[in-house]
């Protein structure tokens, strides 16, 4: 318990569990992608994707209780992380831009909470269906059709994916600086390698809202 007091309390703590859930999340964001991928094989394929992961509820609540428990851990570590950068430096610098403070890591104060206002957006449209137009249980061929068939919800959508992934690509990039794996070597490589999963994450999200906008797929 001393031991795991010490690495919540400290600097260098709160950054490894960050990476270990960001770690966590990434997992999830790779699977929840490729079964909405499944979109593109019509209707059944993904409706019986939707039943096969409802069919072990026990599975399904662990991960959903593992997902919320990584989620509160990495928001609490950054705002306590963000809330200490600010008390060690009360006055702020006039110009001070080191290259790796790019955009994505100036944005990460403000897209955290629009992504995680996002994910209770979602939650609520294609999980419980309570802000759903037609919401209909285990049919996720037609709730995505018809959600998205709304421009305003398809654009807010693909807003909030193009912000996660910006977020999505400093932490990946942060991820090697954590944990030591950083030489001037392949510091280069590392920011491609996290720019190249961040964009095929992103396109492979907001492929879906388009391809409904589009007419790519309807009912």
């Amino acid at each position: 318990m001393t031991q795991l007091a010490g690495l919540w309390t400290s600097t260098l703590g709160k950054k490894v569990l960050m990476a270990v859930t960001g770690i966590i999340l990434f997992g999830y964001l790779v699977g929840h992608m490729l079964g909405n991928l499944q979109i593109y094989m019509g209707p059944e394929q993904i409706n019986k994707y939707a039943e096969f992961l409802h069919s072990n509820q026990v599975l399904l609540w662990g991960v959903r209780i593992a997902l919320l428990f990584s989620i509160g851990v990495h928001i609490l570590a950054a705002v306590q992380l963000w809330l200490r950068n600010r008390a060690s430096r009360p006055v702020k610098y006039k110009v001070f831009r080191p290259p790796e403070v790019d955009y994505a890591a100036r944005t990460m104060v403000w897209s955290g909470p629009i992504i995680a206002a996002f994910i209770v957006y979602h939650l609520l449209h294609f999980t419980t269906g309570t802000l759903h137009p037609e919401y209909r249980h285990l049919k996720p061929f037609e709730n995505v059709v018809i959600g998205f068939q709304n421009p305003v919800v398809a654009i807010a959508y693909i807003v909030a994916i193009v912000l996660l992934c910006f977020h999505l690509y400093h932490g990946l990039w942060s991820l090697f600086q954590t944990f030591g794996w950083d030489h001037p070597k392949f510091n280069r490589w590392r920011r491609v390698a996290a720019a190249v999963f961040a964009v095929a994450i992103c396109a492979g999200f907001i492929s879906v809202p388009l391809a409904v906008l589009a007419g790519v797929v309807h009912l």
